[in-house]
């Protein structure tokens, strides 16, 4: 069974995987023996949007020696949908995004992901029994370089309820989304979003 994992470094894509993953953009091979995270870190270009592949007969053994490099966040977030069949987009950082923040100490990341929807929308989660995939994403926080990997979760919430978005965490604005509606989310979020998204089978 093939092996690959996914990591986005704002707007370029690092595939680690042992066959070359089926798509019509260019992707540019790296040499896998001489491959050094941090050095290939440091040499991506501000604003460059590019695909990258290291092929490695153990994806597995060159993501845990990337993994080693940084510093490891866990965090969790969902995607929502109310009884109409809309989702819960945020607005933070001038992007759409969706509700997530870090796992605290020896908390687990279903209920991370449920407490961190709730306190940055204002919303009463009714449900978040199933798991639709993991993201990877690299940037730098101070001087060092982190990996933040995140939980995501299909969580409802009951009617259609008001949204309250968190101030304080950057969060300007919250809304419900009907799938027909997702332009303006297309056009304005994060690479990463697209994978949750997929996942949701709302792509």
């Amino acid at each position: 069974m093939a092996q690959k994992y996914r990591i986005y470094i704002n707007d370029n894509t690092l595939f680690i995987a042992d066959v070359a993953p089926e798509q019509n953009e260019d992707i540019q091979q790296i040499d896998t023996q001489s491959f050094d995270f941090l050095t290939f870190y440091k040499k991506l270009g501000k604003g460059s949007k590019n695909q990258y592949l290291l092929l490695s007969d153990d994806p597995k053994a060159a993501f845990q020696n990337l993994k080693s490099k940084c510093q490891l966040i866990k965090a969790a977030g969902g995607l929502v949908r109310n009884s109409a069949g809309d989702y819960l987009f945020i607005f933070r950082n001038k992007k759409w995004d969706l509700p997530k923040g870090k796992v605290e100490k020896n908390e687990k990341m279903k209920a991370a992901a449920l407490r961190e929807v709730e306190e940055e929308c204002g919303v009463k989660i009714q449900s978040n029994k199933e798991k639709l995939c993991k993201t990877y994403h690299v940037y730098e926080l101070g001087s060092k370089v982190v990996l933040k990997k995140t939980n995501w979760y299909a969580m409802t919430v009951k009617g259609q309820p008001k949204l309250v978005p968190q101030k304080e965490e950057g969060i300007t604005k919250a809304g419900w989304f009907g799938k027909h509606e997702l332009d303006p989310i297309f056009k304005n979020t994060y690479l990463l979003i697209f994978d949750v998204l997929k996942a949701g089978k709302l792509i």
